[in-house]
């Protein structure tokens, strides 16, 4: 006759063997190929399921464009010496008299240091009155104050410094060397000269994005085309401001892949191969490589080309495929562009989940066999 604590632990060790396999109990990091599918449009679901192939490829090829407006890059450059409202400016005024107008009788030269042009462009210089400095050079002011001055003293000499001041200055700021607020000088009228003049940039040049703020307009463009664009490397204005940041774009990588993160871009484009490769590749041990798929919301224009129809109106969910055993499946992943927001999804292989089943069971069958030693311990202590 069979102990009755034997057949109290072989019902256990069955029950929790079928639990086992009816397979709902069994961890996973997702949803397998099947269950995908079983999402898709043509199953009643909410998303369409594409295979990649070179024509999705070419009608998803869609990168955020970057790149100054017509109003930023036909903007001439601004003179050297140009004066604006709000700059500063040293004058010097010698008087070929002993006792003049402005020098006092132990000498017959007058500084003033910092002379302010007001906000309508306007400078005032004692005995030669109002006198309009905006748009004009510091010779010109000089040839005019000269003129004014002439009339009441004879033969001035008059020099006119243009100093740093508020109105022809651009403001830097974001990762770059040394954040402040710069002149525009000679050596620095164009947008690349600036940055330099501001230490240069301090984060990675391939993701390194440059917004110019003018007014109420701005306009963003990827650093590393200041120099392979030139048109791009633009004339600056006073009142600019310039703020260099790392490209935000993202995308997500789940299942069977090396790491599960959030990933940032390192280059302004990025295949599937790149993304996969960037979070540690495919796990040998669990991944299904003909399971690879990126989802993403399409604009309608992008998932009426992909799908072939003209119908389809808002954002559409799209589940891309990939199978890389193919012979060109490489290649598809290596062409197909992942963009912002992307969710990249790498199911697990079949033989996965019956590793669980036999680990599973393993360690049920140990566990059974424990507690019938203890059993086996308690019925003999009794």
């Amino acid at each position: 006759m069979i102990p009755r604590h034997s057949r109290w632990a072989r019902s256990i060790a069955l029950l929790a063997i079928a639990s086992i396999l009816a397979g709902c109990a069994l961890p996973r990091s997702g949803p397998n190929k099947r269950e995908i599918y079983a999402g898709s449009v043509q199953k009643q679901g909410d998303a369409f399921v594409v295979t990649v192939n070179d024509r999705v490829t070419r009608a998803t090829a869609v990168q955020p464009a970057l790149g100054f407006t017509d109003d930023f890059k036909n903007a001439g450059l601004l003179g050297s010496d140009t004066i604006s409202p709000g700059d500063t400016l040293g004058l010097t005024i010698w008087e070929n008299v002993d006792d003049g107008l402005l020098a006092g009788e132990a000498t017959n030269q007058t500084i003033l240091e910092e002379v302010q042009v007001d906000g309508s462009g306007f400078i005032f210089v004692p005995y030669a009155g109002r006198i309009r400095a905006a748009g004009n050079t510091p010779e010109g002011v000089r040839r005019v104050i000269t003129e004014k001055l002439d009339q009441q003293t004879p033969d001035p000499q008059v020099e006119v410094r243009r100093l740093a001041g508020d109105g022809s200055t651009v403001s830097i700021s974001g990762a770059v060397g040394g954040q402040g607020v710069y002149p525009i000088e000679a050596p620095t009228r164009t947008l690349s000269a600036m940055i330099a003049s501001a230490g240069g940039i301090a984060i990675e040049p391939e993701v390194a994005q440059i917004t110019v703020i003018r007014g109420d307009k701005r306009s963003k463009v990827w650093f590393q085309d200041l120099f392979k664009h030139p048109q791009f490397d633009i004339a600056l204005r006073g009142g600019d401001r310039v703020l260099v940041e790392s490209d935000t774009r993202a995308y997500t990588a789940l299942g069977a892949t090396g790491t599960q993160a959030r990933v940032t871009f390192e280059t302004q484009t990025l295949s599937a191969i790149e993304a996969i490769a960037q979070v540690g590749g495919l796990t040998t041990s669990a991944a299904d490589p003909t399971g690879v798929f990126v989802l993403r919301n399409e604009p309608a224009a992008v998932a009426n080309q992909v799908l072939g129809r003209d119908d389809l109106i808002g954002a559409q969910r799209l589940v891309y495929v990939l199978d890389l055993t193919k012979p060109n499946g490489m290649f598809m992943a290596r062409d197909f562009a992942i963009r912002d927001d992307d969710t990249i999804y790498v199911t697990e292989a079949p033989f996965t989940q019956w590793s669980k089943v036999i680990a599973a069971l393993t360690g049920t069958l140990s566990a059974v066999g424990s507690i019938s030693t203890a059993s086996s311990t308690l019925s003999g202590d009794f």
